[in-house]
């Protein structure tokens, strides 16, 4: 486990040094499977593995919680010690944004669709704490998730415009049984509110049997899966949006392959999803 910065840097560059590849795994702790199956999928691209557990204060807004976010280092320790992690990195906030740190990271066009625009200034500090993680750690690959497409998204044209020569994988959504998208805000939810954010997982799957069917009106999906949300009780829908992978820009109709995306609220936490759907 490494604090310090230099610490962390020195173990990158000795290991590359030796010719050996670096996987890395950027959470904000709490972990949960699907940060493990990120882990597992890093595991089995290079030869060692680190993570780094930092909530990142840049990508809140002043009305989010951050004070409440939660956190238990010691129980993140032991999970990715049994994940055969090698190297945990857990900065302190003052170590990645000191005294007089002024730099930002901004993308023009893909911060500005979903979650950016319910969010603004939250991909600013996503991107710039990566940019700063990515390098520090060196890696030769870094895992992100799929349920946080559109950082996904953002974070691989960061690195291609920022000519970074590292690779971006991005890892299927985890789900629990029942659908729902395994999340570090889902403690928030009462034993209700649990059983009613399954609705998310519903809207999406029957949004993609109507494509299946035919459907190709954007509106008349999205007024479906509107109308399937809203039925839940203590649900708030921010979007709901069905858009090209790529871009994130919005589409009128279904002519090839889209993504339909989600964010809603199910009593106070705000809950992300999305789906690819195919004609």
């Amino acid at each position: 486990m490494f604090r310090a910065i230099n610490q962390m840097r020195r173990f990158s560059v000795d290991l590359r040094r030796s010719g050996k590849t670096i996987a890395f795994v950027p959470t904000m702790g709490f972990l949960h499977q699907g940060h493990l199956s990120l882990m597992e999928k890093g595991k089995s691209l290079a030869d060692r593995l680190v993570v780094s557990l930092f909530v990142n204060p840049t990508q809140f807004g002043p009305n989010e919680d951050l004070a409440a976010y939660p956190m238990d280092e010691a129980r993140d320790l032991e999970l990715t010690q049994k994940a055969g992690v090698d190297a945990v990195f857990i900065p302190d906030v003052q170590h990645i944004y000191p005294s007089g740190y002024q730099t930002v990271v901004s993308l023009k066009f893909l911060s500005g669709h979903l979650c950016g625009l319910s969010r603004p200034g939250h991909f600013d500090g996503v991107a710039t704490v990566v940019t700063k993680l990515l390098g520090i750690v060196r890696p030769h690959l870094a895992v992100f998730g799929e349920k946080d497409f559109q950082q996904l998204a953002i974070i691989r044209q960061m690195v291609k415009d920022l000519e970074m020569d590292i690779d971006i994988v991005g890892a299927p959504i985890v789900r629990e049984a029942d659908g729902l998208a395994m999340s570090s805000r889902n403690m928030y939810l009462t034993g209700d509110q649990r059983q009613q954010a399954t609705c998310l997982f519903q809207a999406l799957t029957a949004s993609r049997q109507l494509v299946k069917n035919g459907e190709s009106s954007v509106e008349a999906i999205t007024r479906t899966a509107a109308s399937t949300i809203s039925a839940v009780p203590e649900t708030t829908i921010d979007y709901i949006t069905i858009c090209d992978p790529q871009t994130l820009e919005d589409v009128s109709f279904v002519s090839g392959p889209v993504l339909m995306a989600m964010a809603v609220k199910v009593g106070k936490p705000r809950l992300i999803d999305n789906m690819m759907l195919t004609p």
